[in-house]
């Protein structure tokens, strides 16, 4: 069934349980699931929260928007900083891509090309998993209904990642954004992992990635993640050989997409656009 990012189908909303914390807490997937026909294309978001707060609910507004115009969305929970620090949530969404690709089918999803939204720290995760699918520390939580499948995604949505979280930190403190910089030392233990971690200084090493066209959503006037900041890395993951584009919103934000009107509007039409040009894509490669 084509994908038309101009539909406007009904959405069947229903929750199952994800997977369980080292700690024990059960994690759970919000589930967006159009009514029709099918298959339909599917989606995994991660939610934001500075690594250290939110849900499955964060990014509702756009889950249902994409949703609706025949996409199926799953939004996980993920380990909380204070739970485990990284990489417990990366590892969560690389099983999140696996699970997802073992699921979908149920659902009237098409598990082929999946693709990924992830807002804010999310979004961060999103970076990771698409350069690094295959790292034996992200795929540390087996799948054993599913063990040969793998955490490769067709394309990624950002909006408002944190692409450099070193910049980020550094940027926090010149403010004295004392909540902000806890964030980050919370998750990252040891410290060296912000380094380790880092998408930018991952393009900056050199190291070998996978790269899969991804498209970053950013507020003109976000003083959380700078737009610098995504404009440097995007001329890194082009300069590696990957398709990177940036959209900046004017008069926007760190977290306008929560909010109803024209940019947010303009920012949901923007990936739906998104998603149909690259399942376009992925059908003239097969």
């Amino acid at each position: 069934m084509a994908y038309n990012p101009a539909a406007k189908l009904e959405i069947d909303v229903h929750e199952v349980d994800f997977r369980r914390t080292a700690a024990g807490r059960q994690l759970k997937a919000r589930i967006y699931q159009p009514k029709g026909k099918g298959p339909f294309p599917t989606v995994l978001d991660l939610h934001g929260g500075a690594w250290n707060n939110k849900d499955r609910f964060a990014n509702e507004p756009m889950d249902r928007a994409v949703a609706a115009s025949g996409v199926l969305v799953a939004a996980i929970d993920m380990t909380l900083a204070p739970e485990a620090p990284y990489p417990a949530s990366i590892q969560d969404a690389n099983y999140g891509v696996r699970w997802l690709k073992w699921k979908a089918p149920a659902w009237n999803g098409d598990p082929s090309a999946i693709g990924i939204i992830g807002s804010s720290t999310g979004g961060y995760v999103g970076e990771l998993l698409v350069m690094r699918p295959r790292d034996p520390r992200y795929n540390a939580i087996r799948l054993a209904e599913a063990p040969n499948l793998d955490a490769t995604v067709s394309y990624v949505v950002s909006r408002s990642p944190i692409s450099d979280p070193w910049a980020r930190f550094q940027h926090a403190e010149k403010r004295q954004r004392e909540h902000m910089v806890k964030n980050s030392k919370t998750y990252f233990v040891p410290w060296e992992t912000i380094h380790e971690g880092n998408p930018q200084e991952i393009l900056d090493r050199h190291e070998p990635v996978s790269l899969r066209p991804l498209l970053i959503l950013q507020g003109a006037l976000d003083d959380n993640v700078l737009p610098a900041f995504q404009e440097k890395f995007a001329a890194a993951y082009r300069a590696a050989g990957g398709e990177c584009r940036v959209e900046v919103f004017a008069d926007c934000d760190h977290e306008w997409v929560a909010k109803p009107g024209p940019q947010t509007d303009r920012a949901h039409q923007m990936v739906k656009e998104f998603i149909a040009s690259n399942l376009s894509a992925t059908r003239r490669a097969a």
